[in-house]
């Protein structure tokens, strides 16, 4: 069933490609339809919950037996947050798109292809099917800026698609290392992820994560690697943002959990201190050239930088071994699963309502408005909801993913206080940003902005209700997550 989830939204993109005459609405529906079905199935598979180091939904099918390649798949407490993420990801892009005229079918046809690709990666337990997905996503989301984005979506599309893919090289050459110093030589993933695995030196191991780390490094992004991400998302279609966001950018952040920590266990945690300083710089970095945007996407863009970086530091801090106990460890890996949870929720739910902006005035410049509450008071209230949920206020799931953050990563080292001023610099800068904007009186671009509608607003419910629910209920997500976490911490032990 697993393979079905991951291949049937291909199946459906390519019937909608290839059948010319369907009417608008009929590919709209169909979209819609193969993502609800998409995400049922994958509840159902997950229905046992995940425990211990059994993969839910495994197949493996010869491939290329001769490199000891397979076809591969199964997920676990890692992977499965991210599925269920990628689903209701795509169900919520399908919802907000069911009234666009821009090439309609195609747009379906193409969003479906980029779901599989998605559902691939975090479902493989092979680096080169993982780099196979992993590469066609590069691809897809690369048609969906340079197709259907706007200002110079050409340049950015190029841009995001050079940078990625100079990095998904760089993850190939990692791979191939992994694979020259496995003994047995495999690309298996859960062989790979087993003590001892790994028999070559000192050397080559610090050269190998030192490879991957780089390419997922761009692909989440983190300083310096992260410029492709701002003119990307300001150009990219409102969906194509959204994507990008919730999904895409988690790939990078996935990798470190999946095959960085467990496959090379001893270079993580000689060069832990590396990736945590990456991960403070990142925080603070972000958060910073976000409060001098005035582009609302380019703000957005710069807080994915600071959020994601609160991964980054999270996972280097778990590679600190000797100076905590694996409590902290594990506290620190499972606030980093949950945080890319939560930002895909949140930032997802935080560029539709950037798309409402353009859709409605063609402008994303905050300075165009104000006032705003009075025209569009529902516009106005989910604003004030993402933004607070972006931040970390209690009752929202950054909250809990961004205590166990600094609990477990503080319990490393007391280095993680360098970040702290990230959240209130991230506070500061969207609450100015919603002053700016909705406080006031009417003015500019504010006057006569149309609030919204109803298909506008259930997308928005939908992400900020999930948020909601694990802030207030986070236990059923981290029963998920805590004990592969567990079985990653235990690995990092010397």
């Amino acid at each position: 069933m697993l393979s079905i989830v991951i291949f049937l939204p291909l199946v459906v993109g390519i019937v909608l490609a290839v059948t010319r005459r369907l009417p608008p609405a009929v590919a709209h529906w169909v979209w819609l339809g193969t993502t609800l079905v998409d995400l049922l199935l994958i509840a159902l598979i997950t229905a046992p919950r995940p425990s211990g180091t059994a993969l839910l939904g495994e197949q493996q099918l010869v491939w290329m037996p001769g490199i000891g390649s397979s076809y591969h798949v199964g997920i676990d407490g890692l992977s499965l947050p991210l599925l269920l993420l990628t689903g209701v990801i795509f169900v919520v892009c399908a919802l907000w798109s069911l009234r666009v005229t821009d090439r309609p079918r195609a747009q379906a046809a193409l969003f479906l292809f980029l779901q599989s690709t998605c559902m691939g990666v975090f479902s493989a337990q092979d680096l080169i099917l993982f780099f196979v997905f992993f590469d066609l996503s590069i691809v897809g989301m690369y048609f969906v800026i340079a197709g259907w984005g706007h200002g110079d979506a050409r340049r950015s599309a190029l841009k995001f698609f050079l940078y990625t893919f100079l990095g998904s090289l760089a993850l190939l050459l990692g791979f191939i290392g992994l694979y020259l110093g496995a003994s047995p030589h495999t690309f298996d993933m859960v062989q790979l992820s087993r003590n001892g695995s790994f028999t070559g030196t000192s050397l080559a191991a610090g050269s190998i994560l030192a490879a991957i780390v780089v390419g997922l490094a761009i692909k989440t992004p983190t300083v310096p690697f992260h410029s492709w991400l701002p003119p990307a998302h300001t150009d990219a279609p409102t969906i194509g943002s959204v994507v990008l966001a919730a999904v895409l950018l988690k790939m990078g952040t996935y990798g470190f959990v999946r095959i960085a920590i467990p496959m090379l266990p001893g270079a993580w945690r000689d060069y832990a201190w590396v990736i945590v300083v990456i991960g403070i710089v990142s925080v603070l970095y972000g958060a910073l050239v976000a409060m001098a945007q005035t582009d609302v996407k380019k703000m957005i863009a710069f807080t994915s930088i600071n959020h994601m970086g609160y991964v980054i530091l999270a996972v280097g801090a778990a590679g600190i071994v000797g100076r905590t106990t694996e409590q902290a460890q594990q506290l620190a890996i499972t606030g980093a699963v949950t945080q890319m949870v939560s930002h895909g929720l949140v930032t997802g739910a935080l560029f539709l309502l950037a798309g409402v902006f353009y859709d409605r005035t063609g402008s994303y410049d905050l300075r165009d408005y104000g006032g705003l509450a009075r025209p569009a008071p529902r516009f106005a209230g989910f604003f004030a909801i993402a933004s607070f949920a972006s931040l970390g206020l209690p009752g929202f799931s950054g909250f809990i993913a961004e205590f166990q953050i600094f609990t477990g990563s503080i319990g490393t080292t007391w280095w993680t206080f360098l970040a702290l001023p990230g959240i209130l610099i991230t506070a500061a800068l969207l609450l100015r940003a919603f002053q700016r904007v909705f406080t006031g009186s009417t003015e500019n671009l504010s006057i006569r902005f149309r609030d919204l509608d109803r298909r506008e607003t259930v997308p928005l419910v939908i992400l900020m209700g999930l948020s909601v629910a694990i802030g207030v209920i986070p236990g059923p997500l981290l029963a998920i997550i805590q004990p592969a976490a567990q079985i990653l911490v235990t690995g990092l032990t010397p």
